[in-house]
């Protein structure tokens, strides 16, 4: 575990705020990953601390469709996903269809919004403005649109949000187009308003980019733009390796 003091970059900085618990979970299967962001929100309902977790990760190849989203914005016909043991998920989530894949980075705050005194509507105000921070930093041109939640280059769009929030407890959050495969996720129409094609920041850049570059460089925009000045960062979560263990004595149970 590691600790770093950050500038205060929003006027809600206060250093009497939790730091932002981070955990950089590497590729994880989304299922697993849903199941620990619905035990961060039940036990973030029980807490009077406003404590703010991140989850950070990449998924294998899957296809979760939004309340915006629907199976006209896929354009595999059914029997090719099965082919391809491709799966379609919909989730109880704001947005479109997102196609899941390595290179994408996922970006998953748990936020209690009444604590924090914020409306749903200025919480993602700030996670844009700090995907947007980031991406600056590091050089990449990103805009974006009026009404709007998303970022965009000159190829199509780099950045796509798809969030909920339950009890006033965010979950779900957005997704960089880092390096993935570019034709694999154009077969899915991310934008529910507007054919807009998917693109990548290594097809801005046209060379590899460090991963892990960019993860420190959102941790601490995201720290800064939720109002705190410091955060905690984990390699993995200790729920997950207890999900592993439980998967596991009910597989040999079985056998």
């Amino acid at each position: 575990m590691s600790e770093q003091s950050l500038p205060a970059i929003t006027d809600r900085t206060d250093p009497f705020r939790p730091a932002v618990e981070v955990y950089l979970l590497g590729s994880i299967n989304y299922e697993a990953c849903l199941t620990l962001q619905h035990r961060l929100v039940y036990e973030a309902a029980g807490r009077r601390d406003g404590q703010i977790s991140i989850l950070i990760c990449e998924h294998p190849a899957e296809i979760t469709v939004g309340r915006q989203g629907s199976w006209a914005h896929i354009q595999y016909q059914r029997q090719a996903l099965e082919h391809k043991q491709l799966h379609v998920r919909w989730i109880s989530r704001g947005g479109g269809c997102v196609y899941h894949l390595p290179g994408q980075l996922a970006v998953y705050p748990i936020v209690p919004l009444s604590w924090h005194d914020l409306t749903v509507g200025e919480y993602l105000n700030r996670f844009q403005n700090a995907l947007l921070d980031t991406l600056t930093e590091l050089s990449f041109q990103g805009q974006t649109r009026p009404s709007r939640h998303g970022i965009w280059d000159r190829n199509g769009q780099v950045v796509n949000f798809g969030i909920a929030s339950k009890n006033w407890i965010t979950y779900h959050g957005a997704f960089i187009n880092v390096d993935p495969q570019l034709h694999l996720l154009r077969m899915v129409q991310c934008d529910p308003w507007e054919r807009t094609p998917q693109s990548s920041l290594a097809a801005q850049r046209r060379q590899p980019i460090k991963m892990a570059r960019i993860r420190e460089a959102l941790v601490r925009h995201l720290t800064g733009a939720l109002g705190c000045g410091r955060y905690h960062l984990y390699t993995g979560h200790p729920l997950l390796a207890y999900q592993h263990a439980k998967s596991r004595r009910l597989s040999a149970k079985a056998g």
